[in-house]
């Protein structure tokens, strides 16, 4: 492809629209131009991008037994109703009503449509397992679309979902598809992690993430380098940090006068206090008007969802402005507490002496409050999120902690969806009972962003060999000489002659320019026709991921093709 006939508009100015590095590299390359807000065209570099990663996917879960289909992005508002999600999705889900006032929706994801397909046509045990695909546009209302293709309101994702007569084969399937999801980040050349992870709004019991590490990832994960333990950090079992206060004697416990002082941050200032040393309380309250008070370690952050699993209700905050039980927020603490709140209290707590907290009075506070002395509880849990320090609950190492971006999620559904829709088949013993379903989602359009985020620099993007929209875009310095345009235009027909992706540059412009461009672009292989080659015979090859130079002669330059095209068919 000659660059003076493609469609590559790049940008050198930051957009001002960019909030990650990803959304400003998508842009300037010329990959994608957003059409209203959270909703993309990919223009040709991107979809050539987008189209390989889609073919990794396909390959990979064809390879895995998977049968690939197409579904329609609107989908009946009666399947939703059946499973309950209609009323369960919230803004999210963008609804709309056909001339006849038929009630639809923008398929945000696929479980009840392929719920309700197999139900109708797969009657029997003998027909099972099956898992079936589909690579599709989902869309999603988000509430505030940002980054990119990162979180936009319509992407493009691959979908799976597996039917099995037992937990036996459901087990198999999901193995299979673990397995599938890991060769798939593998072959796009990315660094990833697979982490324990919440069902959220899919439901089921069982989930796994796989997070694409990039220092500008959305999520934290927690991971054990000893044994192996990863989860989001949503979701992670800890040991917290061991208290340097254990072998500390127990002092009286004493009252102090702190006004205004509600902060973690200011009470420390206030008492020249370290944030470990004090017990921190969240005030929240249930549906049911029920009052909690959730005691942590001044360092410590609430895991709502957490809290929520152990309570098995749904919690909101409590803050001065919806407060109506008069409570004296900021100065909440364990000691004295009101019967009617209920204290939860995180492992964080276990171990520490002649702690600081909340007196429950205004402007109060205790020093030196002691577990057992001074308060007791039956409601210990894990309450707060991992934090630096906190110990592995496998094997008892060092927690590290990274950042990364999900690209995959794969979930046990067990039979949520089946029940609901009455999806059944006729088993050994003549019953009819539900399937044993499996869902298995990969962000095909999100991948994009993710491998840009975890490779680029200064210049541009660093695409993985696998994805890259091109193999090698070949640069001539001087366009008016004829000596480098025929060895340029040789070298041009050589590569398409042996089947590797070549952009050639062959626009009247600056070389300048033109080398800016190619790094922006991050195309493999630069192979540049200039002075070198004038003055000696030489093409000056250049690797864009190591930035690693070599000069070979013209003469060379078929074996070096040949090598290329060794590597790429390899």
């Amino acid at each position: 492809m000659r660059f003076s006939k493609y469609f590559i508009p790049t940008l050198k100015e930051e957009p001002s629209e960019a909030e990650i590095i990803s959304h400003s590299l998508c842009i300037r390359a010329g990959l994608i131009r957003k059409a209203a807000s959270g909703i993309y065209s990919f223009l040709p570099l991107g979809f050539k991008v987008l189209k390989k990663i889609e073919n990794i996917v396909r390959e990979e879960m064809n390879d895995a037994g998977a049968i690939e289909l197409l579904m329609p992005v609107v989908q009946p508002a009666e399947i939703w109703q059946q499973s309950e999600r209609w009323y369960e999705y919230g803004p999210e889900m963008f609804r709309l009503k056909d001339r006849n006032e038929r009630e639809f929706c923008l398929g945000p994801t696929h479980e009840e449509l392929f719920t309700s397909i197999s139900g109708s046509e797969i009657k029997s045990y003998k027909e099972l397992p099956i898992n079936i695909y589909q690579i599709q546009v989902k869309f999603r209302d988000e509430i505030r679309p940002r980054y990119g293709l990162l979180r936009a309101r319509e992407f493009i994702m691959k979908d799976a979902y597996s039917f099995g007569s037992n937990d036996d084969e459901l087990n198999a399937d999901y193995e299979k598809m673990y397995s599938a999801y890991c060769k798939i980040i593998e072959r796009l050349g990315l660094r990833y992690k697979v982490v324990e992870a919440d069902t959220g709004l899919i439901g089921g019991k069982f989930s796994h993430e796989f997070m694409v590490l990039a220092e500008n990832g959305e999520e934290i994960i927690t991971y054990c380098q000893s044994c192996g333990y990863a989860a989001n950090i949503d979701n992670a079992k800890f040991l917290p940090k061991k208290s340097s206060e254990e072998s500390l004697k127990l002092k009286d416990i004493e009252e102090v006068y702190t006004p205004g002082i509600k902060t973690i941050e200011d009470l420390c200032m206030f008492l020249k206090e370290e944030k470990e040393n004090i017990g921190k309380i969240v005030a929240a309250i249930d549906s049911d008007n029920n009052l909690y008070a959730i005691l942590m370690s001044g360092e410590r952050t609430l895991n709502i969802s957490k809290t929520e699993k152990y309570l098995k209700k749904q919690i909101n905050l409590i803050t001065e402005n919806d407060d109506t039980s008069n409570l004296a927020l900021g100065f909440i603490g364990p000691v004295g507490l009101d019967k009617k709140i209920r204290l939860l209290v995180d492992y964080s707590i276990e171990g520490k002496s002649n702690f600081t907290a909340g007196a429950n009075k205004k402007d109060y506070h205790f020093k030196n409050v002691n577990l057992k002395r001074d308060f007791d509880t039956a409601d210990w849990g894990s309450f707060s999120y991992a934090a630096e320090g906190d110990l592995c609950k496998k094997c008892g190492s060092v927690l590290k902690f990274e950042k990364g971006i999900e690209v995959g999620h794969i979930f046990k559904l067990g039979t949520k969806y089946s029940e609901k829709l009455n999806a059944k088949f006729l088993d050994r013993d003549g019953k009819l009972k539900p399937y044993k379903m499996g869902c298995y989602g990969i962000g095909v359009s999100r991948i994009l962003s993710a491998a840009i985020e975890q490779s680029h620099d200064l210049k541009g993007i660093v695409w993985p060999e696998s994805i890259s929209p091109f193999k090698v875009i070949i640069i001539t310095t001087n366009v008016s000489d004829k000596n480098i345009t025929d060895a340029a235009e040789s070298a041009y027909a050589l590569l398409l002659n042996n089947n590797i992706e070549v952009l050639y540059d062959d626009r009247n412009i600056s070389a300048g320019i033109k080398f800016k461009d190619a790094d922006l672009i991050g195309i493999t292989i630069k192979m540049v026709f200039g002075k070198s080659f004038i003055e000696s015979g030489l093409v000056e090859i250049e690797h864009r991921k190591d930035g690693q130079k070599e000069s070979i002669k013209y003469d060379d330059l078929k074996i070096f093709i040949e090598k290329l095209k060794d590597k790429t068919n390899g």
